[in-house]
């Protein structure tokens, strides 16, 4: 199939187009920076923004898909003066806008990726997130996520055009950034972590199992209209997590068996309250519905997935 990916220059996004290509697609990338080292046989449309206003007409020319992974992500320590506005103007004004110029085109199916914090932030161990449940956003970024969901869904009612909404959860792989990358760092340096004592549990997505996930949505009949979770089907509990990857990295993992309420009454005070949550308290997603509907089972383990994250750390950044 003819498919355009926009977001090509970001993690998911990079990580995708080599996939698409193996599958047998033909695929356009969309970004607003270049991509250096781009393979030959992928298409390079550049364009200036990804809010409300862009004109896609040449770009979905022709096209029978569009991946949607441009937006403007979750940030720490926003800025911005109304955080709110910018998530909409991006995530939600400028993903229906696409996404009217797609119908409007002819293209058959629309896959947006979303997030996890369209379900909420945390869950209490053992209840994971299932894909049906209730939306219950708790910050700007999973607010506009659900925002532009509840757009396209009632646009692609519309005009017939096929949604496959997936909302994934922590995305790592090589060359990975934010808190997963500090990790490394943290284990490759030796610097001993207060983290021993937590026993919650995370789902996690390596970069490879979300691609292959993405892809299979590409043309199953099955994903047509659907909201889809997406994770490695194994949860950890940060120790765990970071125990693994120190193995990985063939540094052990210090850790000092700090009590959780401890760690949190500190954070909050340091005004790192949000990290703190995501170090010591739960998130998991059951992909039942994932694996039931479209007979998917994730292709890479997470202990393979660790040292593919960790040989590329090695290799790249280890200074």
């Amino acid at each position: 199939m003819r498919v355009v990916v926009t977001g090509a220059s970001g993690f998911v996004g990079q990580g995708l187009l080599g996939p698409l290509l193996q599958a047998g697609h033909q695929v356009t990338a969309v970004s607003r920076d270049a991509l250096p080292g781009l393979n030959p046989a992928i298409v390079l449309k550049t364009v200036t923004g990804l809010d409300a206003g862009q004109d896609w007409q040449e770009i979905l020319a022709g096209q029978e898909r569009v991946i949607h992974c441009a937006a403007r992500v979750h940030v720490m320590d926003d800025r911005a003066c109304d955080p709110l506005t910018e998530y909409r103007r991006v995530n939600v004004a400028g993903t229906l806008d696409l996404a009217r110029q797609a119908a409007a085109a002819g293209v058959g199916r629309f896959v947006f990726i979303s997030t996890v914090k369209v379900n909420g932030e945390q869950t209490i161990p053992g209840q994971p997130y299932a894909a049906d449940d209730i939306p219950a956003p708790v910050a700007a970024y999973g607010l506009s996520k659900l925002e532009a969901e509840q757009g396209l869904q009632a646009l692609c009612a519309a005009t017939g055009m096929e949604l496959v909404i997936i909302r994934p959860v922590l995305v790592y792989g090589p060359g990975v950034k934010a808190n997963f990358r500090s990790m490394m760092k943290w284990l490759y340096r030796g610097i001993p972590l207060p983290l021993g004592a937590i026993d919650n549990r995370r789902s996690l997505v390596a970069l490879t199992n979300l691609a292959d996930l993405i892809v299979t949505c590409v043309a199953h009949p099955s994903a047509a209209n659907q909201v889809l979770l997406v994770s490695d089907g194994e949860d950890l509990s940060t120790a765990d997590l970071l125990h693994r990857l120190g193995r990985a990295l063939g540094r052990p993992a210090h850790l000092l068996p700090v009590p959780p309420t401890l760690l949190e009454t500190g954070a909050r005070l340091l005004g790192k309250a949000a990290l703190a949550q995501r170090l010591c308290g739960s998130l998991q997603v059951d992909i039942g519905k994932t694996r039931a509907l479209l007979g998917w089972n994730p292709p890479l383990r997470v202990e393979a997935a660790l040292h593919e994250t960790a040989r590329h750390f090695l290799e790249h950044e280890v200074l």
